[in-house]
């Protein structure tokens, strides 16, 4: 089947985003910074707030649980913005040649808080003929149905897709679905795997 669609994921694909570009200026041990990012504000705590959970409701109970870490669990969201290192220059590059053939969409596990923020910051946003955000969408990848609220929302056919993606369990989601896909792991250049594809 002809690949007619591409869908991009956000962090990781096209933009740089690492809570630690914000959190090696507030903790001096770096020890007590990984301790932090793993077991307070975690990737697991963090998902809660892709999946739809307000700032707010996130940061009060957290620094009730752990009020020695009150100052740095309000920082997380307040100064959000100091966590993106930019966009990601080679793989945005692509964009421009890649729209002249195929329509372009995004699905990302990103707060719509957050993504208010910078989406006009990075023209790219505007190439994409539709982005599902799943903060506000309230459902997060690797969950089968944000995959199908895309194909259904935009009118696409999964082996008609090709899905990129650098987080493991949302590529083999997709790929139950039918999507074509690319695993975008640090080693991997976008670029070549396009080629491979004759895309």
């Amino acid at each position: 089947m002809e690949i007619k669609n591409i869908i991009f994921d956000f962090g990781g694909v096209l933009i740089d985003w690492n809570p630690r570009y914000l959190y090696r200026n507030v903790f001096h041990d770096e020890i007590e910074m990984e301790f932090f990012l793993n077991k307070i504000c975690s990737p697991e705590w963090n998902l809660k707030q892709d999946a739809g959970r307000s700032f707010m409701e996130a940061t009060k109970e957290l620094a009730k649980k752990f009020p020695q870490y009150e100052n740095e669990i309000i920082n997380y969201y307040t100064n959000w913005t100091k966590m993106i290192g930019g966009a990601i220059e080679k793989n945005v590059a692509l964009i421009e040649n890649l729209k002249e053939k195929y329509r372009l969409f995004g699905l990302t596990n990103w707060s719509a808080e957050t993504f208010s923020k910078v989406k006009n910051q990075y023209p790219f946003f505007k190439e994409f003929e539709g982005i599902v955000v799943s903060g506000a969408e309230k459902i997060v990848k690797p969950d089968s149905r944000i995959y199908k609220l895309l194909l259904t929302r935009y009118g696409l056919i999964a082996n008609e897709s090709l899905f990129i993606d650098d987080n493991q369990e949302n590529i083999k989601a997709a790929i139950k679905l039918g999507f074509n896909t690319i695993h975008l792991e640090e080693n991997v250049n976008l670029k070549n795997e396009f080629q491979k594809l004759a895309i």
